[in-house]
């Protein structure tokens, strides 16, 4: 008998033990919700994160306030080029001289595209996406325009961009380059530029042209010779230094100082936001690392 109840003691002593286990286990998982999860410093003037499978706000830093956007505009110029009612990806473009002229005046980034070579719109927009080719934007532009002159192609073409970022509801977005080499009317916000890039993101193409760290084009010379150019690299550093990096495009200037559009996806979770006026390249992708960390985080 005594026996017995010592085997009764002995069972009611596991079962609170654990009961007890169980209640810190809980409490060790629960003890940091998402939520806590501390928000981190970053020196960019603005930023903004975003959970892209529903729009969900993560992380906000003055993220509606308008900012020169520098290059990470030409996220829109391509958006524009993949709307475009049976676009032929491999349609002929050819390089004319006042889009090497543009490059030169405004010691602007560039593809090094050659006067006189036909090159396709597919190449075209890696020219564009990864050394940030405003030769190839201007490219582009002036053939996705509507118009009888260069000038009047390219007006349209922009009008293109700010109707669709009207469409966007991107209410705080105003373009007025198609490169972002602007005329102190090129603006848009951190919140505005990130949903611009998760529309974006719903291109197959647009996806595989941000994700693409180097691309080799063979363009078409005068004579009819085939020109292999030199590697376009992407200016994305994350894709080489961020696990799970997606895209997407980086901007800078003497107004936009340093800026960096950039998606992200681990777990099958994807965070994607923006930063405005970092003070370098290598503080840009801190931030963003920051808050992609951050946001993965607070997804759990």
């Amino acid at each position: 008998m005594i026996n017995g109840i010592k085997g009764i003691r002995v069972r009611r002593a596991a079962a609170v033990a654990v009961t007890a286990g169980a209640v810190l286990a809980t409490g060790a998982l629960t003890a940091a919700p998402a939520q806590a999860v501390t928000a981190p410093s970053i020196v960019a003037k603005g930023g903004y994160i975003m959970d892209n499978a529903n729009a969900k706000t993560l992380y906000t830093k003055a993220a509606d306030t308008q900012r020169s956007t520098g290059s990470t505009t030409k996220i829109m110029t391509a958006k524009v080029v993949l709307a475009q009612s049976n676009l032929n990806l491999d349609a002929k473009v050819t390089i004319q001289k006042a889009y090497s002229d543009y490059v030169v005046a405004n010691n602007a980034s560039q593809a090094h595209l050659i006067v006189g070579d036909k090159v396709t719109v597919r190449q075209l927009l890696y020219g564009l996406m990864l050394p940030s080719g405003c030769d190839a934007a201007y490219a582009l532009a002036d053939k996705f325009g509507s118009g009888t002159t260069r000038a009047a192609r390219v007006k349209s073409f922009i009008g293109k961009m700010n109707s669709t970022a009207r469409s966007l509801g991107l209410t705080k977005t105003h373009f007025d380059s198609f490169d972002g080499i602007g005329n102190g009317n090129n603006y848009s916000t951190p919140r505005d530029l990130t949903k611009l890039a998760s529309s974006a993101m719903k291109s197959s193409m647009f996806r595989t042209v941000v994700k693409t760290k180097s691309y080799t084009a063979k363009t078409i010379t005068k004579t009819g010779t085939t020109r292999t150019m030199a590697p376009w690299t992407n200016t994305n550093g994350l894709l080489s230094s961020y696990s799970g990096t997606i895209g997407v495009k980086t901007g800078s200037g003497p107004e936009a100082k340093y800026c960096l559009v950039f998606a992200a996806t681990r777990g099958g979770k994807t965070v994607i936001g923006t930063v405005l006026a970092s003070t370098s390249i290598a503080q840009r992708e801190s931030d963003a690392k920051k808050l992609l960390s951050y946001g993965f985080a607070r997804l759990g």
